[in-house]
């Protein structure tokens, strides 16, 4: 892992996605899954040029709870909490172009209900 990616468990995973302030992006992975791999250094990438956004890998194999929590069926899956609400997911791998799209979405969609 490195500096910019914070690794979540079962154990944890209230601590440092449903208490943190902010937004918070969760990418549900396994180290067996290639395409997991491929997300890997888009992950770095997008945490290094936003820091503005957490970014937290879950391992779905040592970390089943959470994932069958949040209806992890597939992975990679990306996951944007804000507030401690899970508000939008993504399947599949997603390039940064997406990854910043779907941030904006849940910011957005946060600051709506935040409005009611």
């Amino acid at each position: 892992m490195s500096e910019h990616i914070l690794t979540a468990t079962d154990t944890d995973f209230e601590a440092k996605v449903l208490q943190a302030d902010g937004t918070v992006l969760v990418d549900f992975w396994a180290p067996w899954c290639g395409p997991c791999r491929a997300q890997a250094p888009i992950l770095e990438r997008f945490a290094t040029s936003n820091t503005d956004v957490t970014v937290v890998k879950v391992n779905v194999d040592e970390s089943p709870r959470v994932a069958s929590t949040y209806g992890i069926r597939s992975i990679p899956t990306i996951a944007v909490f804000e507030g401690g609400n899970a508000l939008l997911g993504a399947a599949g791998v997603q390039n940064e172009k997406r990854l910043g799209t779907l941030i904006t979405e849940a910011r957005k969609h946060a600051e709506e209900h935040a409005a009611h």
